[in-house]
């Protein structure tokens, strides 16, 4: 089992200063349902090229596994500064996210048929290895959401945002702690709920992990990972299939905005009634990739 240290503050100081350097604040527009947060419009389509970017060194060959945003995250990252950067993926990835990876000059696995596999496997692999969750640099990457929240929301907020490994709600928690007028609810995808079994255990326990349309969230956590921890008062529920596909539906109708499972299950939440809201509501859409057949699968 690795050892991985908890982020702080000055991780959190440290990744703003890269991450603003190298990406422009993305929106938050006005809905029905409060304010979104457009975490789509990022150059990969999700949150997680925060966290790539706050955690990759000029020089030092990487190595990670990815259900594939943090993969395509990671390969953008690399590809800025010339790092050398092995991704393993599982046989059955979103073919939208692989086809993305490939695009970029690293190496890429493709092992085991599901992101458990592709982990324990990119973990054998030489290279310093950066989870998409578990990592104290890329944790403190994803917190600057909240950074850019504070200039763009004035509080109390509730901040709602999606959970798979829980590296961008464990950010915001981190964030949160600074600025003291945040109620932050995680959402996971019903099929799919290692932290929340985590944090209600008190340790990591493995859980059955279901075929779900929010892809980027589905899977295990490593063992001793940081993020339960993080987030032991944090919020957190869950939401169906049918609240996925529906929230990704009303994105759709109501904004135009191609929102992938994952990315929907804030809406998703909201929409059921699963979220109690204080002061303004912010729902983090955190990523769009995701293939035309399935989108248009869960359209129509």
């Amino acid at each position: 089992m690795r050892v991985v240290r908890t982020p702080g503050a000055e991780d959190l100081e440290r990744a703003w200063l890269d991450v603003s350097a190298a990406l422009a604040p993305t929106p938050v527009v006005p809905s029905e349902l409060g304010l979104l947060k457009l975490e789509t419009f990022q150059p990969t389509g999700s949150f997680k090229v925060r966290g790539a970017i706050a955690a990759l060194t000029p020089g030092e060959p990487a190595v990670t596994a990815s259900a594939g945003n943090h993969g395509l995250a990671m390969a953008y990252a690399a590809s800025r500064i010339g790092a050398e950067l092995t991704v393993v993926v599982s046989t059955r990835a979103s073919a939208a996210k692989v086809a993305g990876i490939a695009s970029y000059p690293v190496r890429l696995v493709e092992h085991g048929d599901g992101y458990d596999q592709a982990e324990v496997h990119a973990l054998s692999l030489p290279g310093r290895y950066v989870s998409p969750y578990n990592d104290p640099l890329v944790i403190a990457g994803q917190g600057t959401v909240g950074r850019e929240l504070d200039a763009q929301v004035d509080g109390p907020v509730t901040v709602v945002a999606p959970v798979g490994g829980g590296g961008l709600v464990s950010g915001l928690a981190l964030w949160s702690r600074r600025r003291g007028d945040v109620r932050l609810v995680g959402v996971e995808a019903e099929r799919s709920r290692a932290v929340s079994e985590a944090v209600k255990a008190g340790r990591i326990v493995e859980v059955n992990v279901g075929e779900t349309i929010a892809d980027g969230l589905a899977g295990n956590i490593e063992p001793g990972s940081v993020t339960p921890g993080m987030l032991r008062r944090t919020e957190l529920t869950a939401v169906t299939e049918a609240e996925i596909r529906a929230a990704m539906r009303w994105l759709f109708a109501e904004h135009g905005l191609v929102v992938e499972g994952a990315g929907a299950c804030g809406v998703a939440a909201v929409l059921a009634g699963k979220v109690e809201v204080s002061g303004r509501l912010v729902t983090v859409l955190s990523g769009r990739n995701i293939t035309g057949a399935a989108y248009a699968e869960v359209l129509t």
